[in-house]
């Protein structure tokens, strides 16, 4: 049955889109994808009480579709949570019985051929890729999907469910398409087919959430999709934290980052000193530091709609107002994050002459990014 609807749902991916919208391609196409959905009664529904969480990116770096996985579970469901795994998410998802993770794997990115036919032939073999996981789960009752990214997700997820009598789920955090334009502009034939994509297979979904009132407005008026907002509020890890566990983070991190470093020598040696804070080691209490620098933390995904270089200028004014006598504290920041624009700000960053400002780049693991929160006073 497996190899039956991938080889269907394969070709009739394949037929549209290398061979156009030409009648015989899509009688063609039309004919495999009613085959498809008629062998559909012979697919049986899943658990009502599993749920499949799916996001088409790293796990460790969506805490929104993690924070869903747990809340699932604390009522009663169980989950596979599904999505690449280059960093691990915390340890209350990876130790939790009711969780069963299901690594995919990414389709490397070609270098070879004209952009757009890769890009084709990227998303056909991603259709497939994804189709062939989800038949490998548990039948489940609800697919929840994140979006972005959407294309080929929220196709293949919605076929899917019409095979396994199961419901769809959009967690909409933005637009594809407006992400997309920002690289190939928005007049670009591609950035309009993934629009028009997004905007027909988001409305056969049976169920949409979305992080804002604002999107929610957008949704309904432009598209005629109809979700309730879910705002994101703090997991339980998310909390005070002892001076003393600070201490052992900022200790951590000034092996590999020099800005955590103590700002001078210590040459008592039953002191121990972090640029923030002190352990005196006999006594073994931890305190603040005095005339410790201000710490200003900042997470991203390094992508083309995150715009760094407001920041980076912003630091660039508050250095210069030090420098002309303003009684500011020094500054330490710390960017946290992964993606394809890191390496392009970090040489930036680079490049700046700050004097009273520090800049690292470090990647905070699930466990370590609350506690450096923790610290925080605003």
């Amino acid at each position: 049955m497996a190899a039956l609807v991938l080889l269907a749902g394969g070709t009739c991916a394949v037929l549209l889109l290398l061979c156009g919208t030409g009648p015989a391609c899509v009688l063609a196409a039309l004919t495999l994808l009613a085959a498809l959905l008629c062998s559909s009664v012979l697919v049986a529904s899943g658990s009502r009480s599993h749920v499949c969480v799916l996001v088409l990116g790293d796990l460790g770096r969506s805490p929104r579709m993690t924070y869903h996985a747990l809340s699932l579970v604390r009522n009663g469901f169980t989950v596979t949570l599904a999505g690449f795994r280059e960093t691990d998410p915390h340890r209350d998802v990876l130790d939790n019985p009711k969780i069963k993770i299901h690594q995919l794997s990414d389709f490397p990115a070609l270098k070879v051929g004209p952009r757009l036919l890769r890009y084709i032939l990227k998303v056909t073999v991603q259709a497939l890729q994804l189709f062939y996981e989800l038949l490998k789960i548990d039948p489940p009752s609800f697919i929840l999907l994140q979006n972005p990214p959407g294309l080929p997700a929220i196709a293949v997820t919605w076929l899917f469910c019409l095979l396994r009598r199961c419901q769809l789920i959009i967690d909409w955090h933005n637009y594809g398409y407006s992400i997309m334009s920002l690289t190939n502009g928005p007049r670009h034939p591609i950035v309009h087919i993934a629009k028009w994509y997004e905007k027909i297979f988001g409305r056969l979904s049976n169920y949409n959430f979305c992080v804002t009132n604002a999107m929610k407005e957008d949704l309904l008026h432009n598209w005629r999709i109809k979700a309730i907002t879910l705002y994101d509020k703090p997991a339980a890890i998310f909390k005070k934290t002892p001076v003393e566990l600070q201490h052992q983070l900022f200790m951590k991190f000034a092996v590999d980052y020099a800005p955590f470093n103590a700002r001078s020598d210590c040459t008592e040696a039953h002191m121990e000193r972090s640029a923030f804070t002190e352990k005196n080691l006999t006594t073994d209490t931890v305190t603040h530091g005095d005339g410790r620098p201000a710490l200003l933390i900042s997470s991203t995904s390094w992508t083309e709609d995150e715009d760094f270089s407001v920041l980076l200028s912003a630091l660039q004014d508050y250095d210069t107002f030090i420098t002309n006598g303003s009684k500011l504290p020094s500054l330490v920041c710390v960017i946290t994050g992964k993606g394809p624009l890191k390496e392009y700000y970090c040489k930036l960053i680079r490049e700046l002459q700050l004097k009273n400002v520090q800049i690292c780049t470090p990647w905070l693991e699930a466990e370590d990014y609350p506690v450096l929160l923790a610290y925080m006073n605003l």
